[in-house]
């Protein structure tokens, strides 16, 4: 046995933080099996119902596009080898979870210090800026979102009561330029994404009028 084996390398897809100001990653974030389904919704941006007519075909700007997946999170393969998974058999998923868990929670510590700005008499506090979240579905699909919703359904349970098994749904809500401004980092990973989109459908075939059963427009 040479050890090659054809089978391809399985790419996964995930979750990449980053700080807004410096770029820097924080956190990557690895789905441990990819979904079966991710559903994707684009909402055009027209012009109002009301507006000439001379503006029906024009669009303000990018679509906003939300994604919606459902992912499944297993502490089975980790237990196999406890003594090089010590984490999984402590607290099971949980940490998984946690991790998670703060794509819509800010820090204690960013509470804490809100709250101490309020007490020392500040009027104007302002929100807290989160992580800019990365949604990377291979090379060609990495975009800025904003978690819109998310829900976890633990399923198994250790005898400590530790999940062992979850399903988490995501629903994310794609950053454009239009929210993030050309000259933000996530907004040139927008454009990106965009431009990506593009070069795909200028790989997609040509018909003629002949598919669509006429000789042409009349």
């Amino acid at each position: 046995m040479s050890g090659y084996s054809q089978s391809p390398r399985i790419v996964k897809g995930g979750i990449v933080l980053i700080d807004p100001g410096s770029a820097q990653v924080q956190r990557v974030i690895a789905l441990q099996y990819n979904p079966d389904t991710l559903t994707r919704t684009l909402q055009a941006q027209g012009m109002r119902d009301n507006a000439e007519r001379s503006e029906a075909l024009r669009l303000k700007g990018p679509a906003v596009e939300t994604l919606k997946l459902d992912a499944e999170i297993d502490a089975a393969d980790q237990l196999e080898f406890p003594e090089q998974h010590r984490a999984v058999v402590e607290a099971g998923i949980g940490p998984s979870l946690a991790v998670l868990e703060s794509l819509v929670n800010p820090a204690a510590a960013d509470l804490l210090a809100n709250r101490a700005r309020a007490a020392a008499g500040m009027l104007e506090i302002a929100p807290m800026e989160s992580a800019l979240v990365l949604f990377v579905w291979g090379a060609q699909r990495i975009v800025p979102v904003r978690v819109t919703d998310f829900s976890i359904t633990e399923e198994a349970f250790d005898p400590s009561l530790n999940p062992l098994r979850a399903k988490v749904s995501l629903g994310l809500r794609v950053l454009s330029v239009d929210d993030l401004g050309f000259d933000h980092k996530g907004g040139g990973l927008f454009m990106a994404y965009l431009q990506a989109r593009e070069r795909l459908a200028a790989r997609a075939a040509a018909v003629g009028f002949d598919t669509l059963g006429i000789g042409g427009l009349p």
